[in-house]
């Protein structure tokens, strides 16, 4: 069984052992640093998933949304997966929840993200669409792609 829940401080070792798991085919080793000091001070929504088997729970995926400073934007934040449950569905249920929670409000019109040559596929069966390719620009043999994803007009009422 899995669960989707907010982010706990008790769940920081966690979530920078699924980073360094990802590093460094999907995270540069200099991002770390960063994504730590993310996780201490942010105050974005963040999730995991939790596996609970007979061995306990155990976290396996980690991601999460901010709003943009123009208020109508959204980023995925820090998303990942366990490297060695990658092609299980994790990374579609993590990313379907943070899409669900930026769906629920209704000011927002698109979201954005950033990712490497490796995920880029991903994201774009989801609707995201690439605007900006940068060779290295994560880090040595990691291109990073800006990619945005439009939102629905909902309708007032």
């Amino acid at each position: 069984m899995q669960t989707v829940r907010d982010y706990q401080d008790s769940d920081r070792d966690a979530c920078l052992a699924l980073f360094d798991g990802n590093t460094p085919r999907f995270f540069d080793t200099w991002e770390r640093a960063r994504f730590a000091a993310w996780l201490d001070a942010s105050v974005h929504p963040y999730v995991v998933i939790e596996r609970v088997t007979d061995g306990g729970a155990r976290i396996v995926a980690c991601g999460g949304h901010a709003i943009e400073p123009d208020g109508v934007t959204a980023c995925l934040c820090w998303g990942m997966v366990a490297q060695h449950l990658h092609g299980q569905g994790l990374g579609q249920a993590l990313t379907q929840a943070r899409l669900d929670a930026i769906a629920a409000m209704p000011q927002l019109t698109s979201v954005t993200m950033n990712t490497s040559q490796h995920t880029q596929g991903f994201y774009a069966r989801f609707g995201f669409a690439a605007v900006k390719v940068t060779p290295d620009g994560i880090g040595p043999g990691l291109d990073q792609w800006d990619m945005v994803l439009p939102l629905p007009a909902q309708g007032i009422e």
